[in-house]
């Protein structure tokens, strides 16, 4: 049964992601991220240490993907790198709470994710629309990423 769940979930996501625009995937990459995180801080709990290390993979490859995304934009270049930097802590908790079978790394690494997503979230439609517009050649690398979602 769960296994049929997971299947149709997929589908759904797989959806979602071809008609998305390329702010809604990186929201969805975000989410997917946090979501990994939080089952990653469950199985430390649980003491399911080979879970923990799949939700742990999977949410390194999607900030991964996410910081890969990251493009400098004139006049925003200081934004750009602080953006990165701020992915690749996210990335080195990771490493730590799989390392350490701790859940703190994991608190700090989904607050400041969360952070990140709440920005992104409140990005207004017509600037949206300005740096997305129709790009897309960028959809496509993004989707390609998406797939560690």
């Amino acid at each position: 049964m769960k296994k049929g769940l997971n299947a149709y979930k997929q589908v759904g996501i797989k959806d979602q992601i071809a008609t998305a625009d390329p702010h809604r995937i990186i929201q969805m990459l975000m989410q997917g991220a946090l979501d990994r995180m939080a089952q990653a801080k469950g199985a430390i709990e649980r003491k399911d240490f080979a879970d923990k290390s799949q939700h742990i993979s999977k949410a390194m490859a999607i900030v991964h993907a996410l910081r890969d995304s990251v493009k400098p934009v004139d006049g925003a270049e200081e934004v750009s790198g602080n953006l990165v930097s701020l992915y690749e802590f996210i990335t080195e908790q990771l490493q730590q709470a799989n390392a350490d079978n701790q859940t703190q790394p994991l608190v700090d690494a989904s607050s400041v994710l969360a952070t990140i997503k709440e920005g992104w979230d409140s990005i207004p439609a017509e600037e949206k629309e300005k740096v997305f517009g129709a790009s897309q050649s960028d959809n496509v690398q993004m989707t390609a990423s998406a797939g560690a979602y």
